[in-house]
């Protein structure tokens, strides 16, 4: 060390888990949760609503039965079928390092545990529907005017507030200084 600067204190480093109950995968009764909300939404869309058909809900919020064969707001929908498996790998792969990251991670990591856990339901939910369909069952329109966000899921839902709490953990959660 030259004269004049301090040391810097190591920052202290996350502990492995040696059980999964110590373990961000304590979280894994969310994931099914979830899972189970989303296919069972899906499948109440599936067995009363009409492709294409509407049930306006409030001014500003409508059910709709769409299918995606995309990804999000529809990319790659018009693909020819090849982005089915694509974005099924993806999503699976993505959920594999995910669920390795929530058992490498202490329970006490709150908010990047419930980002994790909640990114992992909506991925798998909707390659459940991927596998099954062919296509993203989607049902939920919000709007103002004419103008409408792009249809989602539950799955959907729960990947987006996933991330935002994997941005909330990044900046505010276990600091190392």
């Amino acid at each position: 060390m030259s004269a004049g600067k301090a040391a810097k204190p190591a920052a202290p480093q996350i502990q492995v888990p040696k059980q999964w109950q110590q373990s961000g995968l304590r979280w894994w009764w969310l994931i099914l949760l979830m899972i189970f909300a989303d296919q069972a939404t899906k499948w109440l869309v599936l067995q009363n609503m009409p492709l294409f058909s509407r049930i306006n809900v409030l001014p500003f919020f409508d059910l709709v039965y769409v299918r995606n064969y995309g990804a999000a707001f529809s990319f790659l929908s018009d693909q020819g079928g090849w982005q089915r498996w694509f974005f099924t790998t993806i999503a699976i792969v993505i959920s594999v390092v995910l669920i390795v990251m929530l058992r490498r991670q202490p329970k006490s990591m709150k908010a990047a545990n419930l980002g994790f856990s909640l990114i992992v339901a909506g991925a798998i939910g909707n390659v459940i529907d991927r596998i099954s369909y062919g296509y993203v069952v989607d049902f939920l329109d919000f709007y103002v005017g004419s103008y409408h966000w792009p249809a989602f899921n539950v799955a959907d839902s729960c990947i987006v507030i996933g991330a935002g709490f994997i941005i909330f953990d990044g900046f505010f959660g276990h600091r190392a200084d």
